[in-house]
């Protein structure tokens, strides 16, 4: 009663709910389960308790844990449940004994029911771990008669652009190629390399991370009305020349989203705790994704207008996990097609194990639980 008086008082300030009668049935149902606990207790002590005197104990243990200080109220649901049983005649120290056991009781079974539900029904308590399980999206769209785009992210890559460039080819599958740099707020020559080499060039006014470098990349190769989008690394760990190849699904109508896979192809050299990393990190990934995931950090992708329309990259930093996942999550076909990998001859790569996980793994959750604003196309 003093907590309904409580709770009104509060409700004149708004925002207060009561509970309703619904609340307080279930309520009374627990009491009433929980006196049939301390009755059956009670009977395996050899203690003969009446319902009635059952639920009297049961008020009794319930009305001190007002006074609780205790997690769980213990202490205060003992001293409570032992006094109504001795009121009633009994020893203390069997009335003791019947009461422990009846918490403990109460305690696992709270434990129990609490971790379940912490997990079940999904997302549960702390969030999901893993994608929705979806079906792909429908019919794919028609493919256009419009140009294959293959942009490149880059940042303080003067030593290597120009050359990534000049290997790009001028067509495929009879479509003309559109070759676009994304330069992160370089301080080098990387933009005049690239332009010189033939690239259109698209430059960010400060450093603002792969995921957004990306997200821009996206952005302007949709402004070409493209059949098909790509994009790879400008520090020459990938081949330009397989890009036919990547694209050839997403031309064929056969997926929306492609991955180039260096485990399924031909790696000339990477080094030993890379090679780990991106095994550990893949095997997480297809975990997550529920499905089989060969190569989930890969550098060289391809979209379709309507794969590229649809991605979102949650945060600046990268891309490469979460999305994946976004566009798994919107039903989009995924494939892979082998590729080949050498390991870079200049500059330096801005992944580092610590700082990368501790950027990529809330990205990945707050992925999962749409715990984030969209960042803005293009940005």
């Amino acid at each position: 009663a003093g907590g309904i008086v409580w709770l009104a008082r509060l409700r004149t300030r708004g925002g207060v709910v009561l509970p309703g009668p619904a609340a307080l049935t279930i309520t009374v149902v627990a009491w009433l389960f929980e006196g049939v606990v301390v009755w059956q207790v009670a009977r395996w002590a050899g203690l003969q308790l009446a319902p009635s005197e059952a639920l009297l104990v049961t008020a009794a243990a319930i009305v001190a844990q007002v006074l609780a200080f205790a997690p769980g109220g213990l202490g205060t649901y003992e001293a409570g449940g032992t006094a109504a049983l001795v009121f009633l005649g009994h020893d203390l120290s069997t009335a003791l004994a019947v009461i422990v056991a009846t918490h403990a009781v109460k305690t696992v079974y709270s434990l129990v029911t609490g971790g379940v539900a912490a997990l079940v029904p999904a997302p549960g308590m702390f969030g999901r771990f893993r994608l929705e399980r979806r079906s792909h999206r429908g019919a794919p769209d028609p493919v256009t008669d419009g140009p294959v785009v293959l942009f490149m992210p880059a940042h303080n890559e003067e030593a290597s652009v120009a050359s990534v460039v000049s290997r790009v080819p001028e067509r495929i599958h009879h479509r003309k190629v559109i070759c676009l740099v994304v330069d992160d707020g370089s301080d080098d020559a990387t933009a005049d390399e690239a332009g010189t080499a033939g690239a259109t060039v698209i430059s960010l006014p400060k450093n603002s991370g792969l995921g957004a470098t990306v997200r821009r990349g996206l952005a302007e190769a949709l402004v070409l009305d493209p059949a098909a989008i790509a994009f790879c690394d400008a520090d020459g760990e990938y081949a330009p020349e397989e890009l036919a190849e990547m694209v050839a699904p997403i031309l064929e109508g056969d997926a929306d989203y492609v991955i180039g896979s260096r485990f399924a192809g031909e790696i000339d050299r990477m080094l030993p705790h890379r090679r780990l990393g991106n095994r550990v990190l893949t095997t997480a990934l297809s975990w997550v994704a529920r499905r089989r995931i060969t190569d989930g950090q890969s550098g060289f992708r391809a979209f379709s207008p309507a794969a590229a329309t649809s991605a979102e990259v949650i945060h600046d930093f990268n891309y490469a996990q979460v999305i994946t996942l976004d566009l798994l999550a919107k039903g989009m076909r995924y494939h892979e097609v082998p590729i080949s990998y050498t390991f870079r001859t200049t500059g330096s790569s801005f992944v580092r194990p610590g700082r990368y996980l501790r950027a990529v793994i809330p990205a990945v959750y707050s992925e999962l639980n749409g715990d984030f604003n969209p960042p803005p196309r293009g940005g």
